[in-house]
């Protein structure tokens, strides 16, 4: 119990340290959101309160996810590739697919399916670069 607790302990504390870059990226990503929204999704149902919590809580880990990996990426490229880098293969490893296949599922036009996957690609391209820019701190060992 003892490793758990401190692996999850770990990973509150280098929450805590990048909590301003993580909040940055996470407002990054509503901001985005909204622009998406307003481009492509004019006509949809105004959004509910539960939806703007669940949104931004999930951009907040989404960040967080991601400050982790740029934190512990190793340095086997010049920093802005690795940052940049992660982003991208973290997006076509798990975000891409997870849209894709959801959105297939659920009968989504290729169209729908294609702008919503570019918009998480911008997404988590736009927060790894204003997490770099602000610095992220890595857990103290």
């Amino acid at each position: 119990m003892g490793d758990a607790q401190g692996a999850v302990s770990g990973g509150v504390i280098y929450i805590l340290l990048n909590l301003a870059p993580i909040l940055v990226a996470t407002g990054i990503g509503m901001l985005l959101g909204a622009a998406y929204r307003g481009t492509f999704d004019r006509g949809a149902p105004r959004l509910r309160m539960s939806t703007l919590v669940i949104g931004t809580l999930g951009l907040f880990w989404f960040a967080s996810i991601l400050a982790g990996a740029l934190i512990l990426a190793p340095p086997k490229a010049a920093p802005w590739i690795m940052a940049v880098g992660s982003a991208v293969v973290i997006w076509i490893g798990f975000v891409l697919p997870v849209v894709a296949i959801t959105q297939s599922y659920r009968g989504a036009r290729a169209g729908q399916i294609v702008r919503d996957s570019l918009f998480w690609l911008v997404t988590m391209v736009a927060q790894a670069v204003a997490m770099k820019l602000i610095g992220l701190a890595p857990p103290p060992a």
